[in-house]
């Protein structure tokens, strides 16, 4: 199990942030796995709790109109983390 840093007064560059962010969610990911949680479980959570997530901060139909656009930028490969080279 990981532990959360210490607060700082000191705002982090959003890119830096967002870096942060993912890595927290990959260990978290990595660890569930790790423990027997099948990963279609966990990403089907993980998608939950960011939806959910974001609906609470900018309302349904932000986040709806945020959601038409994924199957372009998963195409784009916006999500993918290591690409294949051939």
């Amino acid at each position: 199990m990981f532990k959360l840093p210490e607060k700082t007064e000191t705002a982090r560059p959003p890119n830096e942030a967002k870096h942060l962010a993912l890595r927290y969610i990959l260990e978290a990911w990595e660890e569930a796995v790790y423990d027997g949680i099948d990963p279609d479980c966990v990403a089907t959570a993980a998608i939950f709790a960011a939806l959910s997530d974001m609906i609470s901060s900018y309302g349904e139909e932000p986040v709806a109109v945020m959601c038409e656009r994924l199957p372009e930028r998963i195409r784009a490969g916006e999500f993918t983390l290591s690409k294949t080279q051939q």
